[in-house]
């Protein structure tokens, strides 16, 4: 159990002509499962390559084929049910969904219905220390991807690349749950964070492996909480849907446009209709797509090619004794263990790479300290140089031997800074850069005795100004360590300059 306490966000509020509206949102996440062979053929899933190379006989639909289960994915499905904490259905099985599109050669999608491999899950969205959203998952089901038309190439002809067609989806449909646009966008976050810590989808949007359908409605303030008393859906108001939304600004774009637009309906005394819509991110405006199908619409009915899925509690079980320690409970642990505040164990947690960089540093040390120059000086320096945590010129070994020669007062903060800039910019090793180089602090009181008595000798009337006002002592310390190039320990420094002062 997570001892991070927590509060929910308040919703999101907007204000019409005539009166404040409450936004109601929940979300289909599809996600790729990550994997090397497709849902039901042993085709690649590899991304970029060739138009219709990674395409078998039952991705075309030739006469004859039959769909083969991948295990694989039946397994990344279950695995990310266990890291939701959800049900897992020990029996599924698989439905046709049936419309045709040039990029779906069978006319029918196999995907999950009235019995999905996963039931009820949740998600804990975090929004602010202390401040989060909890999502509840109503299911999370498997289905095959259809391919992609290309409309562009020809100004008579679309041209389609069955390359996705058949590639593994999961989709992770939410309740109702979320209170604004930027709720939405952190729960996705949230999803594509917990799928990468699983390795069950790599949460590339960008390639299209992680894609949102958006549903919107706006309600009147209460409407939500007699919902969540009563069940009634109809409470929240109708209901838009935005398709594919493969990036978390244009979520958010899209949501408060669509949310405005439909106030204004209302409010003019008109109806919304429940429609598919698509976002124009060039325009910033959501537009009609199409009317919003019903189940009924698809002629959904049993896949005959495929029995139902039938799996075991011990397999199960055995997926969920392999899960890796999930973010939630690593950000927990780290604020527990290694005294961090709940913002800088989120930022050291948002990337499974970063956590594992942060507590090879961490091991043995200060852990507000690793922190903060991991967060502040590392990922500082990566996001200037557009370079991940993986592709760190600077090894976890490295910088906690950074980390040492600092506790040990064998160099300063200022000259650990240049140290680090040398280590990243060069290589080597920390402590034979430190010899090699002279850049050991100089700690012998002798010594920096005689440069405060020098610069004190030589500034009568700063000593004079000083002495009325001890504030101004700051000014000898940076002429010390001015004097000694950064290299006097400063604790030193200020404790010598205040006796002579005072004196």
């Amino acid at each position: 159990m997570l001892d991070l306490t927590f509060e929910p966000p308040k919703p999101k509020l907007i204000a019409g002509a005539k009166a404040d509206w409450e936004l109601v949102i929940g979300l289909e996440v599809h996600a790729q499962v990550a994997s090397k062979a497709k849902l039901f053929s042993g085709a690649s899933t590899a991304f970029g390559a060739e138009p219709n190379s990674n395409v078998a006989f039952v991705d075309a639909a030739m006469p004859g084929m039959l769909p083969v289960i991948n295990e694989v994915c039946v397994a990344q499905a279950v695995r990310t049910g266990l890291g939701l904490k959800a049900a897992i259905n020990l029996k599924s099985a698989f439905d046709r969904k049936n419309y045709f599109y040039p990029d779906l050669p069978q006319g029918y999608q196999i995907s999950q219905l009235y019995h999905p491999i996963v039931g009820e899950g949740e998600v804990l969205v975090d929004m602010a220390p202390g401040v989060a959203r909890l999502v509840r998952i109503e299911r999370i089901h498997i289905e095959q991807d259809a391919g992609k038309s290309i409309h562009d190439m020809d100004p008579t002809m679309s041209f389609v690349d069955l390359n996705r067609t058949g590639v593994a989806l999961m989709e992770i449909v939410s309740r109702p749950d979320i209170r604004g646009p930027e709720e939405a966008a952190a729960y996705v976050g949230k999803l594509r964070q917990i799928m990468r810590y699983l390795g069950t989808c790599d949460g590339n949007m960008q390639n299209g492996n992680l894609r949102a359908d958006v549903n919107v409605s706006v309600c009147e303030p209460g409407a939500y909480e007699k919902y969540r008393e009563t069940g009634d859906h109809s409470v929240l108001g109708t209901r838009c849907e935005i398709k594919n939304m493969n990036s978390m600004r244009f979520i958010q774009q899209a949501i408060e446009y669509e949310a405005r637009r439909q106030i204004a309906i209302v409010e003019d005394g008109g109806q919304v209709v429940q429609e598919t819509r698509l976002y124009d991110p060039d325009k910033g405006e959501t537009r009609s797509m199409r009317s919003k199908e019903e189940a009924h619409d698809y002629r959904y009915f049993p896949c005959p090619d495929l029995l139902p899925l039938e799996i075991e509690q011990g397999w199960v079980d055995d997926i969920k004794a392999s899960l890796p320690e999930l973010p939630d409970e690593k950000k927990a642990r780290f604020v527990n263990d290694f005294g961090l505040t709940e913002y800088d164990a989120s930022v050291l947690t948002a990337e499974v790479d970063s956590a594992a960089y942060f507590e090879v540093v961490a091991a043995g040390r200060d852990g507000k300290m690793a922190a903060n120059w991991v967060i502040n000086e590392l990922f500082g320096r990566l996001k200037k140089d557009d370079r991940e945590i993986t592709d760190s010129p600077v090894r976890p070994e490295q910088l906690g031997k950074i980390i040492d020669l600092i506790a040990s007062d064998a160099i300063s903060g200022k000259i650990a800074k240049d140290l680090f800039e040398v280590v990243y910019v060069e290589g080597g090793d920390p402590e034979e850069i430190v010899e090699a180089r002279g850049m050991k602090q100089v700690t012998d009181t002798g010594e920096i005795e005689k440069v405060v008595d020098e610069i004190i000798a030589a500034n009568p009337a700063q000593v004079e100004k000083a002495q009325q006002n001890p504030k101004l002592a700051g000014w000898f310390v940076g002429q010390v360590m001015k004097a000694t190039g950064g290299k006097a320990n400063p604790k030193a420094v200020n404790e010598i300059v205040a006796g002579k002062l005072g004196g």
